[in-house]
């Protein structure tokens, strides 16, 4: 008997039927099947025994994650507490006004370094405890962030306030209340305008002789170098020098003839070498910057002896740590000596005065011999944004580069008040783009400029009274 049997067989991705004859024998029904049909699926077993290894390997990274940011939560919740009583005294110190920028700074950087390492603990456990460190280090850095951004009682202010007492005790020490109008010499009121040059001559020295410092002997009452007019030029690399040339006349200075060189020290390495754009002639001494130190020198052209005082203050910047500079810096232009009406003044920059220019008063004891330096006055002006500057009836003032054929005075500092003022604008014109050296003469109230080796003069003009300026 032949059966007709419909079997019906699984293959991957569909079901099929097969139609097969059989037969009964031996009380069985007996048939021949196809079976390639139901062969295993050997390619989508190895797939998904992959998947399965992949996830193992996922999970398995998963858990070590979790395993890590447990480990790393106790130690982040400690940092949380350290910066938190280290910021709980700064809370108490703004209350005050006393807290400093650079504390609350520096933990404002540690708080956000930290925002960051919960940030990336919180994308993997995103759990109770993380979105509440989360929270905790949010609002430390806003606290930090008031203290830092709030100016009105804080450590700058304060510091601020201190500088102005210092500079007005500074004041009050030896200098009259009626400053300017005690010295017959002293003019009242603020510079207001400033010639074109009414001298211009290069250098006898040349003009590959870019740095130096020249001008007419600055004491008024002066008896041997009364009318003498000197040049001292920088010959070893434009930074040191060791002699100064002295012309008892206007005519001889501009005919170059009948001149004296002054040898102050044995050569270009020497301790009481010139370092810098840095000379005056004041009287029968010159005064300038003493070789790679904080010191001032001052030769005396009769007994070729060389005295020397100390510049006050902390850190004094010397040998290119303070030059002028604003367009270009002129090297080692970091202590100069300025004369104007009420004496000799040393004009420099210190570390604590964070780099802005500092004014120290110098007297000369001719009884003990001895230079010394009688009161220091710190300006808010930087040092490095200028291009140069000098004293007049005991004001400072600045300059900073306009073009290659023009200077600026911008800002003025007044040491009878320690007022200053920011919105000058003198212009002086100029032969060539660097300027070495700027000096002021009190006696024909002469500006000298050393113009890359052209020696320029210029006539300054008085009239508006530092009180109707805007100070700031």
């Amino acid at each position: 008997m032949l059966l007709l049997l419909l079997l019906l067989l699984s293959s991957p991705g569909e079901s099929q039927a097969q139609h097969v004859s059989g037969q009964k024998k031996d009380g069985a029904c007996v048939c021949e099947v196809n079976s390639n049909m139901w062969s295993f699926p050997t390619e989508e077993y190895k797939t998904t025994v992959q998947q399965v290894t992949s996830c193992e390997e996922s999970l398995n990274s998963l858990q070590d994650q979790v395993e890590l940011s447990s480990e790393r939560l106790p130690g982040i919740m400690a940092v949380i507490q350290n910066v938190t009583e280290r910021l709980e005294p700064h809370r108490h110190l703004h209350d005050l006004g006393l807290y400093t920028d650079l504390a609350v700074h520096q933990l404002g950087q540690e708080l956000s370094q930290l925002e960051g390492d919960i940030r990336d603990i919180h994308s993997q456990l995103n759990n109770a405890q993380t979105q509440k460190l989360s929270k905790e280090v949010g609002k430390l850095l806003k606290d930090a962030g008031r203290m830092q951004i709030s100016k009105t009682v804080n450590m700058k202010t304060v510091k601020e306030k201190l500088r102005y007492l210092k500079n007005s005790a500074q004041s009050c020490r030896t200098i009259p209340k009626d400053f300017r109008g005690q010295d017959r010499y002293c003019l009242k009121g603020m510079m207001s305008n400033i010639s074109d040059p009414v001298t211009t001559k290069i250098s006898p020295y040349g003009k590959t002789i870019i740095s130096g410092s020249w001008g007419k002997q600055a004491q008024r009452d002066s008896e041997g170098q009364k009318n003498s007019f000197w040049v001292q030029p920088l010959l070893n690399g434009h930074i040191w020098g060791n002699t100064v040339r002295v012309y008892q006349t206007y005519e001889d200075f501009m005919a170059s003839t009948k001149h004296k060189d002054f040898t102050v020290a044995p050569s270009f390495a020497h301790a009481n070498t010139i370092d810098g754009p840095s000379a005056i002639l004041y009287g029968e001494a010159l005064y300038y910057h003493c070789y790679f130190s904080a010191d001032i020198c001052r030769y005396d052209l009769n007994s070729n002896s060389v005295k020397r005082v100390t510049l006050p203050g902390t850190g004094v910047g010397f040998n290119n740590k303070f030059p002028y500079c604003y367009y270009d810096c002129r090297a080692n232009s970091d202590i100069e000596v300025e004369a104007d009406e009420t004496g000799l003044w040393a004009l420099y920059a210190t570390v604590g005065n964070h780099g802005n220019l500092v004014v120290s008063r110098l007297l000369w004891d001719s009884e003990a011999e001895t230079l010394n330096v009688s009161q220091t006055w710190e300006t808010r002006i930087f040092k490095k944004a200028v291009s140069n500057a000098f004293m007049v009836c005991g004001v400072l003032y600045a300059t900073r580069y306009v073009d290659d054929y023009r200077e600026e005075v911008f800002y003025a500092f007044d040491t009878a008040t320690g007022r200053e003022d920011n919105s000058l604008s003198l212009p002086l014109e100029k032969v060539v783009k660097g300027v070495a050296s700027l000096s002021y003469n009190p006696t024909n109230k002469q500006i000298y400029m050393y113009n890359d080796g052209y020696l320029l003069a210029y006539q300054a003009s008085f009239s508006t009274p530092f009180d109707t300026y805007n100070r700031k």
